[in-house]
């Protein structure tokens, strides 16, 4: 009798995230961003996961007055959301598509057991366990 173990989170995500330091240019994210087609980068500081910035985040500060008029001097720790939020590899997809909903985003930063950044899981990664592979 073969049982079917529920996907984790682990085996879901997009291993070996791009991540920008926080003290990086705005430019830099934009940079990465449109380089690697990706819509968010986790954000570090000396290695540790301090928060995450998306398209959206420097769509809105680009819309202020005040900050789009001083875009180059914007630092990525000034736009980014903190803190990162996170899940660690060994969580159900349930677990994340949860708390992508409760807290309005589109993806989750994926640790480990030391709180390490090792991927990310975005509502598309989740959006492929319901679609049957075409390749199967």
């Amino acid at each position: 009798m073969t049982t079917k173990t529920s996907p984790r989170i682990g085996n879901l995500m997009t291993v070996h995230p791009i991540t920008v330091e926080a003290d990086a240019s705005v430019h830099e994210a934009e940079l990465l961003l449109k380089t690697y087609h990706i819509g968010g980068l986790p954000v570090v500081s000396n290695g540790a996961l301090v928060g995450v910035i998306s398209q959206t985040d420097m769509l809105n500060a680009r819309s202020s007055e005040l900050i789009g008029a001083n875009w180059d001097r914007v630092r990525v720790r000034h736009l980014m959301t903190q803190p990162a939020v996170t899940v660690h590899m060994s969580a159900s997809p349930v677990h994340a598509a949860r708390l992508m909903l409760e807290r309005h985003i589109h993806r989750v930063v994926v640790v480990d057991d030391d709180d390490t950044p090792i991927g990310v899981v975005t509502t598309i990664d989740l959006l492929r366990l319901l679609l049957p592979d075409e390749e199967e």
